[in-house]
């Protein structure tokens, strides 16, 4: 895996998020791809956001 296959708006979500790149960070490979295919589905910034922030482990945040 490599920095090419993560998606721009999941990498600007996650530099905003310090808790979810944290949790991103210290995935599997296989965690990563699995979580960049659910990004790769996602179709607004809104959302990219709420995927993100389910990351972080927010409330009120669903997948």
């Amino acid at each position: 895996m490599n920095g090419r296959d993560i998606p721009l708006g999941l990498s600007m979500a996650l530099a905003q998020n310090m808790d979810a790149m944290s949790r991103f960070s210290a995935m599997s490979d296989r965690e990563k791809e699995r979580f960049i295919a659910c990004a790769h589905q996602v179709q607004s910034k809104t959302e990219m956001q709420r995927l993100v922030d389910q990351l972080a482990g927010a409330p009120d945040t669903a997948l």
